[in-house]
């Protein structure tokens, strides 16, 4: 039952409701509400929902003074204070007592059936929240009887933290577009001409070591570059002079080649 210094909510309010006196049971079947007088209802007032702490109380009133005509209190839902009909969902029967604990059932019903699901649902929603309320309790008393885990430092226990120490990353260094560690051309420096083309540098197939010596030298001496007084001299300093151009040696004999070399 609600207990002393509980506020009272109003969960819902229905301005039309009739209410119907009920034969007994007959049979485990159910209440059928095809058994009432429903074209000539017993008492017509408003029905209103309360709830006061987890109880909830379904109070039937006067339309316009409000006194109380009767009243059931509703411990838990669905229950036996509040039974459906087996023949339509706009019919109910309610268990209501009176202060001195007497008891009694009575069949009540809605014009329409939104109002019946109204109803149904207000009563739903309260216990849902009741239930949600044990269980947070229950979760809480077994919270306070579970040994709690000791994370503190026992005596003497000590701990050490590395703060600063990791391991250094070496920065890579910058390379070239090319992806080779190049140096660039020192500033202000010329590029040499690339060599002539005419220089052979392997030895001729079918001749000794010898004749390719000689061949060097021959080849070396003929490759000098005539001016030509008559056409621009694109190498500029880099052409050679007539008196640095070295003179042929007189033919001789081969036993004097490797001296004249």
């Amino acid at each position: 039952m609600a207990t002393e210094g509980e506020y009272e909510s109003i969960l819902i309010v229905k301005p039309d409701v009739n209410v119907y006196r009920i034969p007994p049971r007959a049979s485990n079947r159910g209440h059928r509400a095809a058994d009432w007088k429903l074209d000539t209802p017993d008492w017509s007032g408003r029905l209103r929902i309360t709830a006061k702490g987890k109880v909830a109380f379904i109070k039937l009133e006067d339309k316009v003074s409000g006194e109380l005509f009767a009243q059931a209190p509703i411990n838990e839902f669905p229950s036996i204070s509040v039974e459906t009909v087996s023949d339509s969902s706009r019919y109910f029967v309610l268990r209501i007592q009176d202060d001195n604990g007497r008891s009694a059932f009575i069949g009540v019903g809605f014009g329409d059936r939104g109002d019946a699901f109204d109803f149904n649902v207000a009563l739903q929603d309260h216990f849902k929240w009741v239930k949600t309320e044990d269980e947070i309790s229950k979760n809480a008393q077994t919270a306070d009887t579970t040994p709690k885990l000791d994370l503190g430092f026992k005596e003497g226990q000590t701990i050490t933290l590395n703060i600063g120490q990791g391991k250094k990353r070496d920065k890579p260094r910058p390379q070239s577009a090319g992806g080779f560690g190049l140096l660039p051309p020192p500033p202000g420096g010329k590029i040499a001409p690339p060599p002539s083309s005419n220089h052979n540098t392997s030895p001729p197939s079918g001749g000794t070591e010898s004749d390719y010596l000689l061949d060097l030298d021959t080849s070396n001496s003929n490759t000098v570059v005539q001016s030509n007084p008559s056409s621009a001299d694109v190498w500029g300093d880099f052409s050679t002079p007539a008196s640095a151009v070295p003179q042929t040696p007189p033919e001789s004999d081969g036993s004097t080649s490797w001296v004249q070399f």
